[in-house]
């Protein structure tokens, strides 16, 4: 049975101007549709990189053993094909444990900030929480930007 609504492949061959003409409860069917294909896509994505980990990761992680590390860049060759198997470093610092670090470097006379850098974050929801008094002294050091607008649809219970 056809229907009038429109489906992703439609918008091909259209501009913003003309989808944001259609009608709600079809913007809302297509933005589902686009939900589900990109779920489906890191779903896919996932089962890829899984798969691909099974095959070549042990021989990645030897080749990295060879050269006495943990992570980086090492390339297995497989039928023709170089695949570079990357692991990433993540590091992450205890925030506390650098505090206390940055002290005992200025007690020792020298300059921290030829160490460390150190940036100060301010949580929204703490700064509007904030008395009046102390929210002016950091409202000079506050830049407030929109980011990228999302949208949604809800039904409503009629």
């Amino acid at each position: 049975m056809p229907t009038n609504r429109p489906h992703l492949t439609d918008l091909r061959g259209m501009d913003a101007a003309q989808v944001a003409q259609l009608p709600a409860d079809q913007l809302a069917l297509l933005l589902d549709e686009v939900g589900e294909i990109k779920a489906e896509a890191k779903r896919l994505g996932d089962l890829l990189n899984d798969a691909l980990h099974i095959r070549y990761g042990a021989a990645a992680a030897a080749l990295r053993q060879a050269t006495n590390r943990d992570t980086g860049r090492v390339r297995i060759t497989d039928n023709g094909f170089d695949v570079v198997a990357d692991l990433v470093k993540r590091v992450e610092w205890n925030q506390p444990l650098l505090a206390d670090a940055v002290t005992t470097i200025r007690g020792w006379g020298e300059s921290a900030e030829d160490y460390v850098t150190t940036e100060i974050r301010v949580p929204e929801s703490r700064y509007t929480a904030w008395p009046p008094r102390l929210r002016a002294l950091f409202e000079p050091a506050r830049t407030v930007a929109p980011g990228r607008p999302s949208y949604a649809f809800e039904r409503r219970n009629a």
